[in-house]
């Protein structure tokens, strides 16, 4: 099956991709096109609150669907900028649009984001 992975991100092996925002220092994060896909029907998801700081690979989100319940991890440290409280209502964005409006949250760093795979890396790990 063919997995939307846009270039204009970097994607984490366990299915997160990071994408620079306007203002410096702040990446938005969600899941892939191939992460939804795994998951099936997307029911549920618990975000973080803002102002909430995590390590690289802290679980900071959980993703219920009609098949799993599924933990979601950071690619970089940081502390959560903005939460995406629409998926609070319809976590079905997931599904629907899992690199736009499907996003998680934002999260400030100073980390770079050269130890993440690049599109193809990531094309040729899934």
């Amino acid at each position: 099956m063919d997995y939307e992975i846009p270039t204009d991100r970097r994607y984490a092996e366990s299915h997160e991709w990071v994408l620079a925002t306007d203002e410096e220092g702040v990446l938005r994060v969600g899941i892939t096109d191939f992460a939804q896909d795994e998951l099936g029907d997307i029911v549920f998801a618990e975000l973080p609150r803002e102002d909430e700081t995590f390590d690289r690979g802290d679980q900071f989100a959980v993703v219920e669907s009609i098949k799993a319940v599924s933990d979601i991890y950071l690619p970089v440290s940081g502390t959560i900028e903005a939460v995406n409280d629409a998926i609070t209502d319809r976590p079905e964005l997931i599904n629907e649009d899992p690199h736009g409006e499907g996003w998680l949250v934002e999260i400030r760093t100073d980390e770079d984001v050269d130890h993440l795979l690049t599109a193809d890396e990531y094309e040729d790990q899934i």
